[in-house]
């Protein structure tokens, strides 16, 4: 058996354990029983020694030029994968803790370093301020980093979506505090400690544990000048009450419960079933971004039924450490619990419900939290599995009989997260996306495969407030400052 991981906090340069010295186990997915690691269960002391450390790092940190912090950027990316054996390790580690594929581990942490090149490449627009000549006055407009900044991070995808945060909140200047989930944390925290070795103390803080415990104390923290949360809208209301204390700014992303539209002109062929596929149950659904409503062109349900069935029966759900597997666990008993209970009152409600898929491994399916992956066809649109966020392997598919009723069906919705267009009509398909209440739409593709890195990523409604990624992404870790002085000034 492999020996069990043992991670510590990350603080001001240091690996450190908890000040009461508690640990608590990971387990597999997979194989419930199976402990994979131990995490520093960290306490308010602990929550104050990070931020501390943050405040003491930001001078020296915020006073570097973008370029200077950009070649640091750079130096990380490199750095996070020039070991092969110890990246390795780490992508090995995340399968088992997380329960995802290991190509889907393998493709989020190899591609981290890249969102950290993206964010260095905005040096030389970021370090442009804004001149105004007069008359009446000459004003130069600069951005400022705020401060510590808290970045809270969930399980599904930590390493992609820590991606859209840190890189963005240290290329604007400022130092961070980051809290994993409690749940699949060792694998991003260990990368958290490989990508810190680069930078200056303190620039860098990580504290694990339970949200319970230490969420709070991060929020409320005085050093802390801004969070960045992604998670659960409930959780979200509640980062947003707790920052009022000190009128610290947040920016949100709270998932979403994402609509496809296919038209009756779409391409439906292999390649496009693959890609509908993936768009729903890629990592076991569990993503903010998933395909998580299909709506369907009457003329072309039975089509694209059939077709996204042929897909998924060919799919093998087991351990996510086999070369075979194509889908693996849910990554804990809650959600599995939430995608089975909505899955049952599907059942119950008498929708068509088909589980497809291929389980090599009967006994580790019923003893792991597996769900094959699972199609539901014209529920009535009041089931949970249709108004509420699944975060799991299953997707319902309704027919729609205009575009208009289609357009109202995707919007009918408190998320407003992303949305899809599939139309081989270019100016149809953009004038529909249009109208989408989300904060991003895909046309002909959905989720992390279509996405564009470059573009802000954020959502309307429950769906979150602000931005991450793109330049928007940066921006949103800084205040804006005017400077202004009599005309002909400032400006010869």
């Amino acid at each position: 058996m492999t020996q069990a991981t043992h991670t510590q906090l990350f603080i001001n340069g240091r690996w450190l354990p908890s000040q009461s010295g508690e640990e608590y186990a990971i387990y597999n997915p997979a194989r419930p029983d199976e402990i994979v690691g131990y995490v520093a269960n960290a306490n308010a002391a602990d929550i104050d020694l990070a931020c501390k450390a943050a405040e003491s790092a930001f001078p020296a940190w915020s006073e570097l030029s973008y370029q200077e912090r950009a070649g640091y950027l750079r130096k990380v990316a490199d750095h996070l994968t020039d070991d092969a054996d110890e990246l390795e390790s780490r992508i090995s580690l995340f399968t088992r803790e997380h329960g995802k594929i290991l190509n889907e581990a393998s493709i989020e942490m190899r591609r981290f370093g890249d969102r950290f090149l993206l964010c260095a490449d905005y040096a030389e627009r970021l370090a442009e301020d804004q001149a105004l000549q007069g008359p009446p006055f000459d004003t130069l407009i600069i951005r400022q980093a705020r401060g510590p900044a808290a970045l809270i991070v969930p399980w599904n995808w930590p390493i992609s979506i820590l991606g859209a945060k840190l890189p963005q909140a240290l290329i604007s200047g400022n130092t961070v505090v980051i809290k994993p989930s409690k749940d699949s944390c060792m694998a991003p925290i260990l990368t958290v400690g490989r990508l810190a070795e680069i930078l200056p103390p303190g620039v860098v803080n990580l504290v694990s544990g339970s949200a319970s415990r230490i969420g709070d104390p991060l929020l409320t923290h005085p050093s802390i000048t801004q969070i960045n949360f992604t998670g659960s809208i409930s959780i979200g209301k509640h980062v947003m009450k707790k920052a009022a204390d000190n009128l610290v700014p947040v920016t949100l992303e709270l998932g979403g419960n994402d609509a496809g539209l296919f038209l009756d002109d779409v391409v439906l062929d292999e390649a496009t079933y693959k890609r509908i596929y993936l768009a729903s149950f890629m990592s076991a659904g569990q993503i903010c971004m998933a395909l998580k409503r299909i709506y369907v062109h009457r003329s072309r349900y039975d089509e694209l039924v059939a077709g996204l069935i042929a897909v998924a029966e060919k799919q093998v759900i087991g351990d996510g450490l086999l070369a075979e597997t194509t889908m693996g666990p849910i990554n804990n008993s809650r959600q599995h619990e939430i995608v089975m209970g909505m899955i049952n009152e599907a059942k119950e409600a008498g929708a068509d419900v088909r589980e497809l898929g291929v389980v090599p491994n009967q006994e580790l399916y019923e003893k792991g939290y597996f769900q094959k992956p699972t199609l539901v066809l014209n529920p009535d649109p009041s089931l949970r599995i249709v108004c509420e966020e699944q975060f799991g392997p299953v997707v319902p598919i309704i027919p729609f009989d205009t575009d208009e009723e289609a357009i109202g069906f995707a919007n009918n919705s408190e998320f407003g997260l992303c949305s899809s267009v599939w139309s081989s009509d270019r100016e149809r398909a953009l004038k529909i996306a249009k109208r989408l209440e989300a904060g991003y739409t895909y046309i002909n593709g959905h989720g992390p495969l279509a996405q564009d890195s470059r573009a802000p990523f954020g959502g309307f409604k429950s769906s979150g407030i602000g931005r991450n990624l793109g330049y928007e992404g940066i921006a949103a870790f800084q205040e804006a400052h005017a400077i202004s002085a009599p005309e002909k000034w400032l400006f010869k």
